[in-house]
C-alpha cells in the first residue's frame, strides 16, 4: 500500500478529498466489487493515499487526530456507495483503536501514514458470535515466544490486511477470559482457509483463518494477559458499534435517496402521473425517510454522549447498532417494494444495498445479543455473566 508523497498535506485534507475519491474511484468500482466478490484494493489504496486510514491516529505519530464523529462520517459516506469498502475501513478503524492504545510505535506510525491496513480477528468456530469467549489458545514456548493456535471463522480483509488484532485464551490460567495479540500478516503458521461468496458485502474479504503453531514474540501482546475482554469492551466495542451504525445509516440514506429519484423520474404513460403523485406512495416513502432521519438523530446523540462523558453513553453505544441494524433492514426492504421490479435491476443499486444491509444484524455482537445487553443494564445486571469475564 503506497501513501501520498506529502502525507501531512493528505492527512489534513483527507476529509475534503473524500468526495472526489468517491466520485473517481469508489462509486465506479462498487458494482464490480460486488459482482466479482473482489477485494476493493484500488479503493483502499486511494483512501490510504489521502490519509484517511490514519484519520483517527494520534498527531504524535503523524495521524489525523480526528475523533469518532469524523470517522463515522467517513464510514457513512463510504457505505452509501460501496458497502464492502466501508466494512474494510470500519474494521481497520476498530482494530487500529487497540493498536493506538497498546501497540508498538512503528505500527502506529505506519497506520498514520496509510501504509498499514489492520483488522480484527475475534470470531471463532467454537464460540461463533460470542467474541467474548475465545477458544483459541496461547502457549508460552521455550524460546520466549508465544504459540497461537485457533480457527477463526470470519476475518474481514483476511489475506489482505497487514496485521490482525487476534484474540485468544490467556497465557496464564485464571488471568482473565481473553488476551489480545498483534499478529503480522505473513506469519508462519497463519493461513486463510476458505473463500467468501456471500449474499452481501461480497468484496470485504471476510474469510476463515487458522493459526497452527503460529509464533509471535511475547511483546506482541496488546495490554495485559487476560485483559483482552476489558480492552475489547473499552477500546474496540464503542468504535465497532458506532461505526456499524454509521455504516447502516449510509446504506439507508442512499436507499431512500435512490427511491426518491425513482419515484420522481418514473411516470405512467397512460395517466402522465409520476409515481410520487400517489398519496399512498408518498406516505410509504415518508415513513422510510422518517426512520432514516431518526437513526441519524440517535447516532448523533450517541456521539454526543461519548464526547461529553454522559452517564448513558454505554447504553447508547449498545442501543445504536441494534437500532441501526433493524432500521437499515426495514428501510432497504421498503425501498425495494416502493421501486417494484426496477429495484431488482443491478443498475439501480438498491438490491446491492438491500443485500449489504443484512450483515448488521448478524455481525457480533448480533442484534439479539445487544438487546440482551441493553436489557441487562436496564435491569441492574452486569453486561456479562461472571462466567464470561
Amino acid at each position: 500500500m503506497t501513501a501520498s508523497v506529502d502525507n501531512a498535506h493528505s492527512r489534513t485534507n483527507g476529509l475534503e478529498t473524500l468526495g472526489a475519491l468517491i466520485d473517481d474511484v469508489i462509486r465506479p468500482q462498487a458494482p464490480t466489487v460486488d459482482r466479482d466478490g473482489a477485494f476493493p484494493r484500488q479503493s483502499i489504496d486511494a483512501l490510504a493515499a489521502a490519509g484517511l486510514l490514519g484519520l483517527a491516529s494520534s498527531t504524535e505519530v503523524g495521524g489525523g487526530g480526528q475523533g469518532m464523529r469524523a470517522v463515522a462520517e467517513v464510514i457513512e459516506r463510504l457505505a452509501a456507495e460501496c458497502g464492502s469498502t466501508a466494512m474494510v475501513v470500519l474494521m481497520h478503524y476498530a482494530a487500529a483503536a487497540v493498536i493506538e492504545a497498546h501497540g508498538p510505535r512503528e505500527v502506529r506510525e505506519a497506520i498514520a501514514a496509510g501504509d498499514h491496513l489492520t483488522t480484527l480477528a475475534f470470531s471463532e468456530y467454537g464460540s461463533r458470535s460470542h467474541f467474548w469467549s475465545p477458544t483459541g489458545t496461547a502457549t508460552a514456548a521455550d524460546d520466549g515466544t508465544v504459540r497461537l493456535d485457533a480457527r477463526k471463522s470470519w476475518v474481514t480483509s483476511a489475506g489482505e490486511a497487514n496485521s490482525y488484532v487476534w484474540s485468544s485464551l490467556p497465557l496464564t490460567s485464571g488471568a482473565g477470559p481473553m488476551t489480545l495479540w498483534l499478529v503480522p500478516a505473513g506469519s508462519s503458521g497463519l493461513s486463510v482457509t476458505g473463500d467468501f461468496d456471500g449474499l452481501g458485502l461480497r468484496g470485504n474479504g471476510s474469510r476463515p483463518m487458522t493459526a497452527d503453531g503460529l509464533r509471535v514474540p511475547a511483546d506482541a501482546r496488546l495490554a495485559a494477559d487476560g485483559a483482552g475482554l476489558d480492552t475489547a469492551l473499552g477500546a474496540v466495542l464503542p468504535w465497532f458499534l458506532v461505526l456499524n451504525a454509521a455504516f447502516c445509516l449510509g446504506l439507508a440514506d442512499s436507499a431512500v435517496a435512490e427511491a426518491g429519484r425513482h419515484l420522481t423520474a418514473t411516470t405512467l404513460t397512460h395517466t402522465g402521473a409520476a409515481l410520487r403523485d400517489a398519496p399512498v406512495t408518498r406516505r410509504s416513502f415518508a415513513q422510510l425517510k422518517i426512520r432514516t432521519d431518526a437513526l441519524r438523530a440517535f447516532l448523533g446523540d450517541t456521539l454526543t454522549a461519548l464526547e461529553t462523558g454522559r452517564a448513558d453513553a454505554t447504553v447508547r453505544v449498545l442501543q445504536v447498532k441494534a437500532l441501526a441494524g433493524e432500521t437499515v433492514a426495514e428501510v432497504t426492504d421498503g425501498a425495494m417494494q416502493l421501486c417494484g421490479g426496477s429495484a431488482f435491476r443491478k443498475e439501480l443499486g438498491l438490491e446491492r444495498r438491500f443485500r449489504d444491509s443484512r450483515a448488521a444484524r448478524v455481525m457480533a455482537p448480533t442484534t439479539d445479543a445487544l438487546h440482551d445487553f441493553v436489557g441487562r443494564i436496564a435491569t441492574g445486571l452486569p453486561l456479562l455473566d461472571e462466567a464470561n469475564r
